[in-house]
């Protein structure tokens, strides 16, 4: 099977997967494959918003389920919860419908939001607003992401497995240094004398 048959495929399925656990990049990817012909971007945005809703709704009933203790018990999550509970006093409704698009906190925010009390229809409501609003403006952004490519890249076709490996590589490599800067920033925390 080639690579554009694997695309063709499993792209949507590899959409849904990777915007289930976290997947801005992924989506931008499948915007660029769907500018490129290899998908489809009203599906490339499904994919993508039942992906988000879905995990976020599961990452939301864990924190309700789980509480509090279980953030308090990932050192990492600690500073980023205590962010999201000072958002969450102030702006509940656009938190809920925008944390998506706030880097650092997306992938805690659904824990500490079912921690918190909101009523789940209340979540359910403003969490689907909010992953469409996402899958939509950041699937079309990877579709003119591609357009602006092929402007720059006239021969794309010979280069665009490369650019989808490079995008993967640098995002790799941004989501690991961001997973040790937030290690690094939380043993520091957690090594503070109490005071």
């Amino acid at each position: 099977m080639n690579f554009e048959e694997l695309i063709t495929h499993y792209g949507y399925i590899v959409i849904l997967i990777g915007t289930f656990l976290e997947g801005e990049t992924i989506l931008v990817i499948g915007g660029l494959l769907a500018h490129r012909g290899y998908l489809e971007l009203p599906y490339v945005i499904t994919s993508a918003f039942a992906g988000t809703l879905f995990g976020d709704q599961l990452y939301f009933y864990i924190g309700r389920i789980k509480g509090k203790k279980f953030i308090d018990s990932r050192p990492v999550w600690q500073a980023k919860s205590r962010r999201v509970f000072k958002l969450l006093e102030k702006h509940q409704i656009l938190l809920i419908l925008g944390f998506r698009f706030i880097y650092g906190i997306r992938t805690v925010t659904p824990f500490v939001l079912g921690s918190s009390g909101i009523s789940p229809a209340r979540y359910l409501l403003l969490n689907i607003c909010g992953a469409l609003l996402w899958a939509m403006a950041v699937g079309i952004l990877g579709f003119y992401f591609g357009q602006a490519l092929e402007l720059f890249i006239s021969e794309i076709k010979l280069y665009e497995k490369w650019v989808i490996i490079s995008l993967l590589s640098l995002s790799a490599i941004i989501w690991l240094f961001f997973k040790w800067r937030d290690k690094k920033s939380a043993l520091k925390e957690n090594s503070k004398p109490v005071q």
